[in-house]
């Protein structure tokens, strides 16, 4: 992957079961990934998917873990 930016970025998200507005510390050195975090504030489970492209723009989708 090439470009000049840093290898880990916050981004938000909402949560798929409460809808409050999460903050994540994302991994851009890996260009896609799928994993579990629990919500800061309900602490249910959602399912991450990151993907980072060959610019460097980071897109992050939370669902709940029924949905996939």
């Amino acid at each position: 992957m090439e470009g000049d930016w840093d290898l880990l970025q916050c981004r938000f998200v909402r949560c798929p079961y409460c809808g409050e507005r999460i903050e994540l510390v994302v991994d851009c050195s890996v260009s896609d990934q799928r994993y579990v975090e629990d919500c800061q504030v309900c602490c249910r489970p959602m399912v991450l998917e990151v993907t980072v492209d060959e610019v460097g723009h980071v897109n992050v989708h939370a669902n709940d873990e029924n949905a996939c």
